[in-house]
């Protein structure tokens, strides 16, 4: 049973090369692919917890970002099942490109020494919805494509 709604926020960001940023990451042991973002917490505008997850997730700082994409249908979280999730994808640029990849970093706020996020740039071309965890993600990744490599 549905008891409320969980907001997520997910930044799209695609350089020069035409390569998307996708973000690695293993929570309470359960491994999973996704764009980066998350949650956005009480008192916080959308736009706010985009800018404050790229921080917390990447260290970097975002330029300017558009909304791409918003679900309109009814999805419940794969972690809580009881959460109605509702998520705002923005395509976004970012003030410098200089983003660690490959870097193996601690989730903030983890108890679990087996938690990580790592983040990698692969082609916009060679990415599938299959390659994608959350069932969100891969209506995105299909809207993205068609979108712009029309």
């Amino acid at each position: 049973m549905v008891t409320r709604f969980n907001l997520r926020v997910y930044g799209i960001v695609i350089n020069d090369q035409g390569e998307v940023l996708l973000s690695h990451e293993r929570r309470n042991k359960f491994e999973f692919i996704k764009f980066p973002g998350g949650g956005v917490e009480l008192g916080e505008g959308i736009l706010d917890a985009l800018k404050r997850e790229f921080i917390e997730e990447l260290g970097v700082y975002i330029d300017s970002a558009r909304l791409f994409y918003l679900n309109e249908f009814y999805q419940a979280s794969v972690f809580k099942p009881e959460d109605q999730i509702i998520s705002f994808y923005y395509l976004v640029t970012l003030k410098l490109n200089e983003i660690n990849i490959g870097v193996i970093n601690k989730p903030l706020g983890s108890m679990d020494s087996s938690d990580f996020e790592r983040v990698e740039w692969l082609a916009l071309t060679d990415l599938t919805p299959d390659q994608m965890t959350f069932p969100i993600d891969k209506v995105v990744v299909t809207e993205l494509k068609e979108s712009l490599l029309k």
